[in-house]
């Protein structure tokens, strides 16, 4: 809408202030003209794209992309960045939910160049929700996502991308064999560190640990345990004892396992392509761990999985960016879809 009089003739003595501030169209075209002149400079900036470049990233670091709804609870829903057949898909950690990691942004760009989109989505365990959710619960909502691209966008495949506690998902949504799990083309498990070992650091933990078996024997592992005991979510005696006890359901990469322990918990892994990326500075891995050591248990434990030191990388790799999008890019490309089978023929 243009509030502008194109047929007014110019005055023949110049208008007053008070003249102007009277006009009709003074302060309010003013601000017409001044916004269109805005959307003017973007667009010719950006092609037609309205906020800077025409990628999944804009030139203010936004994420542009569609969010979608993929199950039926409120808290289900993703964001894809890119439209394409394949998809990377984020699977984050205890507390995370969308832009968990620092290298998400720079990992969208360079899955736009190779024709894949990146899905980030929140599910029942993201932000406080992992206190009173569960692997199980994680493996259906990850199911229905895999489920939402092979039936809404004709999916040819995904990868799996965990970071921390994700990476547990990953490990136990694959060992479910659900349905969609063939259209995992590969896993990429990014700081798979041991919840046990590093809240053994902890004081309180061991007290706790009994009070969790305690609820559970009584048969109240439903119920929520002391506020002390995890003082960042409310959290469940079942969902307790599985991240902090020894052979818990989330107990999967702890260093004190024996190699058939480690087989038993990731041997199923040697069917999916995986990679096995480690923060070799991971401050959530005790000190007295042999990461190296670990790093390689983990992946003879996978049936010869892949791996990546990255030296003085911190759990999260905020400070090894780059080398944490390489690394994902590299297994993408060669393994990407010109060498897959159709999973559903």
């Amino acid at each position: 809408m243009k509030m502008e009089n194109s047929d007014a003739k110019p005055s023949s003595t110049p208008s007053s202030p008070l003249q102007k501030t009277s006009s009709p169209t003074s302060w309010f075209s003013g601000i017409v003209r001044s916004r269109s002149a805005v959307a003017k400079t973007y667009k010719s900036a950006a092609g037609d794209n309205f906020g800077g470049g025409c990628g999944p990233i804009n030139d203010k670091h936004q994420f542009r992309g569609v969010m979608f709804k993929y199950g039926p609870k409120p808290i289900q829903v993703a964001f894809k960045t890119g439209d394409y057949k394949q998809q990377v898909i984020f699977i984050g950690g205890l507390t995370d939910g969308f832009l968990a990691t620092e290298y998400l942004e720079p990992l969208a760009i360079a899955l736009e160049k190779e024709h894949w989109s990146l899905v980030q989505f929140l599910f029942s365990s993201s932000y406080s929700g992992y206190g009173i959710s569960s692997l199980k619960q994680d493996a259906m909502e990850i199911d229905q996502l895999i489920s939402y691209f092979i039936n809404k966008e004709e999916s040819e495949g995904v990868v799996l991308l965990g970071h921390s506690t994700g990476c547990q998902d990953i490990v136990y949504y694959l060992r479910t064999n659900a349905a969609c799990s063939r259209a995992v083309r590969a896993a990429i498990l990014q700081a798979p560190v041991s919840d046990r070992e590093y809240k053994s650091t902890l004081p309180g933990t061991a007290e706790m640990i009994d009070l969790a078996s305690k609820m559970i024997s009584e048969g109240r592992g439903s119920e929520l345990m002391p506020r002390e005991s995890n003082p960042d979510s409310p959290i469940t005696a079942y969902r307790y004892h599985s991240l902090c006890a020894y052979n818990g359901d989330d107990d999967m990469f702890s260093s004190d396992f024996s190699e058939d322990e480690l087989k038993q918990r990731l041997g199923h892994m040697s069917t999916t392509p995986t990679l096995v990326m480690f923060s070799m500075a991971d401050e959530n891995v005790p000190e007295y761990v042999d990461k190296k050591a670990l790093v390689n248990r983990l992946c003879r434990a996978m049936g010869g999985a892949e791996k990546v030191e990255i030296e003085h990388g911190i759990h999260s790799l905020s400070n090894r960016v780059e080398e944490a999008v390489k690394s994902i890019m590299e297994i993408i490309r060669r393994d990407g879809p010109k060498g897959w089978e159709d999973p559903w023929s």
